[in-house]
This record gives C-alpha cells, structure tokens and sequence, in this order.
C-alpha cells in the first residue's frame, strides 16, 4: 500500500473558511490525470502537515476523508493524517477517518508536553492508537514542526505492533532514514520520505515510499523520477532531482502551506488561503514562486 509517490493534498477553503469539497475533488480529478498505466501516484494523504491538519475540527474529518476516498481512483490508498495532542483525541480522529474511508491512518508524534516524550510514553500512545484503530496507522515524524525528533531507537519496539505498518520520516536527515531501514529490515514495516530531498539518494538503500509537498505541483515529473531510480537510471532521476529541488524547496520550508497553494493557483489547480493563523502568499512571494516553476518547466 505505501509503495511510490503520495501528495500531501492542501485542503482548500472559500471565502468564509469553510473545506471547499467541490474544488477538492476537481483538484483530485487533475491529480487523478497524472497516472498512466503502471506510473501512477500510489493515493493521497489528506490532513497531513500540507492539509492544514492542526486546523481541520474533528466534525470536519468526516466528510473530508469521505470527499476524497469519492474522488481518488478505486486502486489508490487514502492515508489520512489522525494524529492529536492526546491519545483519545488521536483514537477518535482516527475512527472518524476509518469510518469515511481513510485505508491508513498516519499519526504525528504528540508534541504539546515534549519534555515528557519518553520512548515509553511514545510507545504506550502509538500502541494504544494501534490497538483501537480499524486501519493500520503510519507514525509521521516531522521534527520540523514538533520540535523533537522520533528516537530512532524505537523503530523496531513500533514495528513489532502488528498494526503499525510503517514511518513517514520527514527529519531530511538521509542517514536517519538509513538507520530507520537497518533496523527494519526484515520486519513488516515501510519506511517513507517525507522530504525530497532526501527521497532520491535514500532508494539507493530500500526507501520506495515518498509523501512529498512538491508532487501536488509537479505530479508527473515526480513519478518519472522515482520510475527513473527504480529502473537504475540515475542519470535521467538526478537530473530531474536538480530541477525540481528548488520548487520543492519553495512549497515546504521556504514559503510553507500558503506557498505550496500560491503554486498551486498559478498552475490552474484552487489553491486559495490557508485557515489562520496562516496568512495568504504576499504578491511579491507569488512572483517568486512562478518564476521557479517557470525555471523547472512547469508553467
């Protein structure tokens, strides 16, 4: 199921901040037209850090997940990111998601109390969400944003839970991503980018999942480079890394979520605003961003 290439989908809004569903789907539609026979985005991650998780209420998972699962095609997993500062919380959003449709549930570590986020206290919250969760849940780490970094010591204790499946690592860090394969090698368990630069040099080493920012503006270009690594090409997949870093660059750390729906509008796809506290791209940033995916062919 965690094979290949997923974009974190924005969730977009109208004016007066409700989850516009009807732009999402025909946002999905043109994603949906990325995939061609055997190179094909592999599903969609809905409420992950691009969909503005932290601003979605528990009342709208629903029928946001269940808009998507409508809108993917039938052979594409939706993960949908469940993970609260609470585990209550977390096993609720994640029943909800279940419920709508949602094949996965992809579970940010806890970061609120991080001085207390021993490896015991992360362990006893990942397995209780595991234990109550209809859908097998993906850890999501993402230093980034939580301010702390998932032990990678605790990779295997996390695999041996039969429904813990696997790991969206978005540290960036290659060689994290390396030990986190090394000891999970031989376990049932899939390790995932969630950066892209690291994607192209961590499937030298068995990483062959990617959950990427850049793959909502440029779907097609990702799909042929992971299809150019899996194939041995490293050639052609550099240079289509080369071309792609900045933009990928611009739509997460540069210029965030409000960046990432800016390239999204130049492109033709909604985008729009982000929820607050988020502000909306600058005109002078959306510029910007036109110029780069100008530059990688894209626009």
């Amino acid at each position: 199921m965690f094979e290949g290439i997923f974009p974190p989908i924005p969730t977009p809004f109208d004016e007066p901040g409700a989850i516009a569903l009807d732009r999402l789907a025909r946002n999905i539609e043109r994603w949906n037209a990325a995939s061609t026979g055997a190179s094909r985005l592999s599903g969609y991650v809905v409420m992950g850090s691009n969909g503005e998780a932290p601003h979605i209420a528990l009342d709208e998972i629903g029928p946001l997940v269940a808009a998507v699962r409508r809108a993917a095609l039938p052979a594409m997993a939706v993960i949908a990111g469940t993970g609260q500062l609470g585990t209550g919380l977390t096993i609720e959003a994640t029943r909800r998601a279940a419920d709508a449709g949602a094949d996965a549930a992809l579970v940010v570590t806890p970061f609120y109390y991080k001085g207390g986020m021993t490896g015991d206290a992360l362990r006893r919250h990942f397995f209780a969400v595991a234990d109550a969760s209809p859908v097998p849940v993906l850890i999501y780490n993402v230093p980034a944003n939580t301010g702390f970094n998932l032990p990678v010591a605790l990779v295997p204790d996390l695999a041996a839970h039969d429904n813990i499946v696997g790991l969206k690592d978005s540290a960036g860090d290659v060689n994290q991503l390396a030990e986190m394969i090394r000891l999970a090698r031989g376990l049932a368990f899939e390790v995932l980018s969630g950066n892209f630069g690291a994607l192209l040099p961590s499937m030298t080493f068995g990483v062959r999942g990617a959950i990427l920012a850049v793959a909502n503006v440029a779907p097609g270009a990702c799909l042929a480079l992971y299809q150019a690594a899996l194939a041995g090409s490293w050639a052609e997949a550099g240079e289509l890394h080369l071309r792609l870093l900045p933009v990928a660059r611009a739509v997460t750390s540069q210029f965030g979520v409000p960046g990432l729906k800016a390239a999204l509008d130049a492109l033709g796809y909604f985008g729009g605003s982000p929820r607050g506290p988020l502000v909306a791209a600058s005109d002078e940033v959306r510029t910007s961003i036109r110029a780069m995916l100008r530059e990688a062919d894209l626009l």
